[in-house]
């Protein structure tokens, strides 16, 4: 949480809007306490005790934008799976098939959904009497040497007051990307990416696969709130980590209301099969960083269970939230007073004039006013910073919400001015100019990222000193020293070869 700077122009974007709501009776104290739902869900990278368990169940983001590129769509894209090791294998990353991934649409503000897209993957082996994930180059993604592969079909549900009224099947066996094992195993991964992305009836397009992960922050903030000190500041700790996403970009006006109700709330989650069979909700994403330093440790997992409609009972969560109270204990930054109503507006109903839709009943998810054109310069601050294209009127994948919300949080639009960040303020990885927009995942061929270095584990830069420790002194590589080190590696194989079958031998003699 160091200093950053920004221009002073629409500096106070938000907090104009947010006075105006405050004046017009909005959020008086004792409203507030009447409203039925109100907290709030989080960017999950493990952010509950029961779902860190779980990964392959557990949102980690969910974005919703008008598209830059083709303005009369919205894309939707939500993220599962955190901290993929690129190099994670032999079992690489797949969706669980026994899952419903769901991403849930209200275009009326009534706190319940309309519209649900539901997603369901299914696993294809090839040869399952090898170990591998891919059992030679993949250059397609029907290529044999792909041995484990997955499909996924998309179902469209309408519904009025949770019952279904319609369903839709928009998508039948859409191919997945894979995980990006590497190089010498995927040598054009942006090729099979390519032809991940399909086109499906109405002008809609549907990727689903593995994807470098655009959340951007640092994540020490758990020791102590960035070392107590600030001097754990500056690192993207998801620099090198990969999730599995689905983006889907959609007509606009298939997803909202009218003309007139331009406003949708967002909010995915993951249903798993239980034991006697049926689904249970077991992860829950809608706005990013509440759950995960808003509500409590005993409230994290009873929320990822539960609906917007029963948000009242975590209001207390928003109102009254630990945050501040920390800063304030640590850093002896002054916590703005209580009860935080300018939180409720922000993060329950949407700001008014911006993207609150009209009868809104408070409940979190992420709510986009699809009728606001993107922005020809993107600011990383969104709506604080005049960007009101940006967060949190949806969420692009370039906002900062980390800096938005740590300022929001300490009071910013409540008279206490600041510019706290984690200096972390982009993405190490450069985002694509058309659907999906995700950058493409950080291959295997190059490991995990390898702390307190510059890089990360690429196996060439390891070897590198080694083998130029091995040439000449005018640089020139020592081939005799590097053939003589291959020829020494294959001898060793051989021995161990060699010694393999000597014990195979013996174990198998008649006692």
């Amino acid at each position: 949480m160091t200093p950053i700077s920004r221009s002073g122009a629409g500096r106070r974007g938000l907090a104009t809007l947010m006075a105006g709501a405050l004046a017009a009776g909005g959020l008086a104290a004792a409203g507030v306490a009447t409203l039925e739902p109100g907290a709030a869900s989080a960017s999950s990278h493990r952010e509950a005790p029961l779902i860190s368990g779980q990964p392959r169940y557990d949102n980690t983001d969910v974005y919703a934008f008008v598209s830059p590129d083709s303005p009369k769509t919205t894309t939707i894209i939500a993220n599962w799976i955190p901290f993929e090791d690129p190099a994670g294998g032999p079992n690489f990353y797949t969706f669980a098939d026994d899952a419903q991934y769901d991403i849930h649409i209200d275009n009326n503000g009534d706190a319940q959904g309309e519209l649900l897209l539901r997603y369901t993957f299914k696993t294809h082996t090839k040869n399952k009497k090898t170990f591998l994930y891919n059992t030679g180059p993949v250059t397609s993604l029907d290529d044999p040497d792909l041995n484990v592969t997955q499909t996924y079909d998309i179902e469209l549900l309408k519904l009025h007051n949770q019952n279904v009224v319609s369903k839709t099947k928009l998508a039948d066996d859409i191919p997945v990307a894979p995980s990006n094992v590497g190089k010498a195993s995927m040598p054009d991964y942006g090729t099979l990416r390519s032809q991940a992305v399909r086109q499906l009836s109405d002008g809609a397009r549907t990727f689903a696969g593995q994807a470098d992960d655009p959340f951007f922050l640092d994540l020490r903030v758990f020791d102590l709130l960035y070392g107590g000190n600030l001097s754990e500041v500056g690192n993207n700790t998801l620099k090198g980590y990969n999730v599995n996403s689905v983006a889907l970009q959609l007509p606009t006006d298939m997803i909202t209301e009218s003309k007139q109700q331009p406003v949708v709330g967002i909010w995915s989650t993951t249903q798993r099969k239980n034991a006697q069979g049926s689904y249970e909700q077991v992860s829950r994403l809608g706005n990013p960083l509440v759950n995960e330093v808003v509500n409590p440790l005993k409230d994290k997992d009873k929320f990822n269970a539960d609906s917007p409609w029963n948000d009242g009972q975590f209001l207390k969560n928003v109102t009254n939230p630990e945050l501040p109270k920390l800063m304030e204990a640590i850093y002896k930054i002054k916590a703005p007073a209580q009860p935080r109503n300018d939180l409720v507006d922000v993060f329950l109903k949407g700001v008014k004039g911006l993207n609150q839709p009209p009868n809104v009943r408070p409940a979190e998810m992420l709510r986009l006013n699809t009728s606001i054109k993107p922005a020809a310069d993107p600011k990383r601050l969104g709506v604080l910073d005049g960007d009101n294209a940006g967060f949190p009127n949806g969420r692009r994948l370039t906002d900062d919400v980390v800096d938005i919300s740590l300022q929001v949080v300490e009071g910013e639009l409540v008279g206490a001015k600041n510019d706290l960040g984690d200096a972390v303020d982009v993405d190490d990885q450069k985002l694509g100019d058309s659907f999906p927009y995700l950058a493409e995942p950080v291959a295997g061929s190059r490991g995990p990222l390898a702390k307190g270095t510059t890089g990360g584990n690429d196996v060439r830069n390891q070897l590198g000193d080694t083998l130029q420790s091995a040439g000449s002194a005018d640089g020139t590589r020592n081939t005799g020293l590097i053939a003589a080190s291959a020829a020494s590696g294959a001898a060793g194989i051989l021995l161990i070869g060699l010694g393999l079958a000597w014990w195979r031998r013996r174990m198998q003699r008649p006692n």
